[in-house]
């Protein structure tokens, strides 16, 4: 029997669930590249896509977004665009606001939160923009039209404006991206799970390589190439904001994540090998291992770095080596620094000669204290400028 549909859900299904939409992926510097291949796996038009600054913007219908959320390592979060339009006064822009059908986007009751950023523009004031587009969509969201929710939900509504120029967006992801609901523990500046993808994606890395993470942290590097290997999708074990949406399926989202779990690999052997000197770091990693079976996919042990044999790990097997030395504070001074990726450099092509490595860079001259030929891929982590050293010993 075939559940007769409201009108409120037969404008949803049809203004929001049956057009295409133009949604943007944000993107950290220097990962649009890798974004882009990732989006091209998909069954969408090559022309449906866009680079421009901060990411890509794409055309698709609804469900295309909530499977990049899914799928997509790289970018940061994805915004759905709701509205364009030119607006220089502040009557302007309530009226424009007021225009759009938030019930056909948003849940009733949810919380509401902005982000407002202004260039060039005669309305600069970020914080009045916001009160008065959160005044006009909440008394839209508390009307007694469309969906019920007896749930709280929060969700970010993203407004730019240059030259009086205005795009008003949906945050669909929630939290960033790069948390895939696994890392629930971390210790001193964890390494970012899309830098790590980006990372792993640079050196070539597959299902068939052997990985040592011998200054493992928290283990980002290793629960990424885990997910990898087992062919489970970055956004599996999270929500996401668009779970919220009145256009969200949970019956269709359901049978995508059913058909996902059958498409994961099992994993017959532990050949990711973690590895740190603090016990705190080690605490943390195994306790955000211990979930999803990933114990049984990544051997932890407590190593330095320096007294590593990898041939009794891969049995004379090649692989790649991922490090996130310490540096900064964790560091000390730069005579420290450069001393210690001199030993680093020396380590590496002593006892891995042949190995694939990727290894964090603080600044561009730690690659002549390395003495390997690496490629260098500006990168941009905690408020900092880095690089990634990528090649082979």
């Amino acid at each position: 029997m075939t559940l007769k549909l409201s009108s409120f859900e037969k404008r949803v299904k049809r203004r929001i669930m049956g057009r295409e939409h133009i949604f943007f992926a944000a993107c950290p510097p220097g990962l649009k590249k890798i974004c882009y291949n990732e989006m091209r796996a998909f069954d969408v038009p090559k022309e449906n896509f866009k680079i421009i600054q901060g990411g890509i913007e794409f055309k698709s219908k609804l469900n295309t977004c909530m499977l990049f959320n899914l799928h997509l390592r790289s970018p940061l979060r994805i915004l759905m665009r709701i509205s364009q339009f030119k607006a220089d006064s502040f009557k302007k822009l309530e009226k424009k606001i007021s225009a759009i059908d938030w019930i056909l986007y948003l849940p009733k009751n949810c919380s509401l939160s902005f982000s407002v950023k202004t260039r060039k523009s005669r309305l600069y004031h970020s914080d009045a923009i916001a009160q008065r587009c959160e005044k006009i969509i909440s008394d839209q969201l508390n009307s007694k039209d469309g969906a019920t929710h007896n749930h709280e939900s929060h969700q970010t509504i993203y407004i730019r404006a240059e030259n009086n120029n205005f795009t008003v967006s949906l945050d669909s992801s929630g939290k960033h991206l790069f948390k895939r609901g696994i890392k629930e523990k971390v210790y001193k500046a964890p390494l970012r799970e899309n830098l790590a993808f980006a990372m792993l994606f640079w050196t070539d890395y597959s299902t068939n390589d052997i990985l040592i993470d011998p200054m493992s942290g928290s283990g980002t590097f290793s629960l990424e190439a885990t997910m990898i290997k087992a062919n489970i999708p970055p956004g599996f074990y999270r929500a996401f904001a668009f779970e919220h949406w009145p256009s969200f399926s949970s019956k269709t989202y359901a049978y995508i994540k059913k058909q996902i779990n059958k498409q994961m690999r099992l994993v017959s052997k532990a050949d990711i090998f973690a590895s740190d000197i603090d016990d705190k770091a080690l605490i943390n990693l195994k306790h955000n291992i211990s979930n999803h079976h990933f114990k049984e996919w990544i051997n932890v042990s407590k190593k330095d770095f320096f007294s590593i044999n990898p041939s009794e790990i891969s049995h004379g097997k090649k692989g790649i080596v991922m490090l996130n030395p310490p540096y900064g504070k964790r560091l000390g001074e730069n005579k420290e620094t450069k001393a210690f990726y001199r030993d680093i450099g020396k380590k590496l092509t002593a006892d891995f000669k042949g190995w694939r490595v990727g290894i964090i860079l603080p600044f561009r001259e730690c690659k002549s204290y390395l003495g390997l030929k690496l490629e260098l891929k500006p990168i941009y982590h905690g408020g900092l400028d880095i690089f990634a050293g990528i090649g082979r010993v």
